[in-house]
């Protein structure tokens, strides 16, 4: 058990120096985003894994798509079809927020952009 957990530790490791870490910061109250389901923060806001690295969701898609940039477009978007927009969902919702002032004023957070709220039991749920 001890093995499994040393190369568990190693693997994220790996992970996390293979990551982009300072795309969260290209997007608003992109360190605050959370796990729908269980209210941990999603570090890997553009990927199926929380972690990061792998599959990208449809907001990292989108993100991609955006040339790795918050615009006007990719905040009035509604990547995960839940309907509300990255913006809303972000805490930008009128689209004002740059990465070039990155204390600009933004709202909490209020959902994931990348992840429809699948989880009957969700914290983030109202």
């Amino acid at each position: 058990m001890m093995m499994r957990s040393v190369v568990v530790a190693v693997v994220m490791m790996v992970v996390a120096v293979w990551s982009y870490p300072e795309y969260r910061d290209y997007i608003p109250n992109g360190n605050n985003v959370l796990n729908p389901c269980d209210a941990t923060i999603w570090i890997g806001v553009g990927h199926e894994n929380p972690m990061g690295g792998g599959q990208r969701n449809p907001f990292g898609l989108d993100f991609a798509a955006a040339g790795h940039l918050w615009t006007r477009a990719l905040c009035m978007k509604d990547s995960d079809g839940d309907g509300q927009t990255n913006g809303y969902e972000l805490g930008d919702a009128s689209c004002n927020w740059n990465a070039s002032d990155p204390n600009a004023h933004v709202d909490d957070v209020k959902g994931h952009p990348g992840r429809c709220l699948a989880c009957t039991h969700s914290p983030m749920k109202s």
